[in-house]
């Protein structure tokens, strides 16, 4: 069975600033199948991504890490791993992973700052929220964030968009 008839993702956009296309929902879903598949997940399963502006991650980011500004992108994971192994048991999940919440103003800006394309950006961002829907954290110290690191360059690379600069 192809990832594709095993994946469902519900795509929301809850901005006006920047247009939400067909080829950029499909990026999207090329980051996350890229993602479950460098990760052998091979459970049928459903991730939710909203696309928004940074008034409304903002308030997000406020509300449930108690952030006051607005970030890129946030995982909502729809459990919560907390196993005695290095990995998460990306084998035993199923169904809904989670929700992403991407801002696309947010993207458009790291993309003119870092020197590489909008389209890029989103497939990174997608990429590092979809690791942390199975269970990754890069803020749990050096060796996690330079694991969550490592996922990401060979995930971008099977995608093939490298990762310029360390982000």
């Amino acid at each position: 069975m192809s990832r594709k008839m095993k994946l469902k993702i519900y795509f929301e956009d809850n901005q006006e600033t920047i247009g939400v296309t067909y080829k950029l929902k499909m990026l999207v879903r090329d980051a996350v199948e890229a993602t479950l598949d460098y990760e052998q997940f091979g459970n049928v399963c459903e991730v939710s991504v909203t696309f928004t502006d940074d008034a409304q991650i903002h308030a997000l980011n406020k509300k449930f890490r108690g952030v006051d500004k607005p970030t890129d992108v946030l995982s909502f994971p729809l459990f919560d791993y907390e196993g005695t192994s290095e990995e998460p048991p990306v084998d035993e999940m199923m169904e809904m992973l989670g929700d992403v919440v991407l801002s696309l103003e947010t993207a458009q800006r790291q993309a003119t700052e870092f020197g590489h394309s909008f389209e890029r950006e989103v497939a990174f961002l997608t990429v590092h929220s979809m690791l942390h829907l199975l269970g990754y954290d890069h803020e749990t110290g050096e060796d996690d964030e330079k694991d969550m690191r490592e996922r990401q360059r060979a995930i971008m690379e099977r995608l093939g968009l490298t990762v310029v600069s360390e982000e």
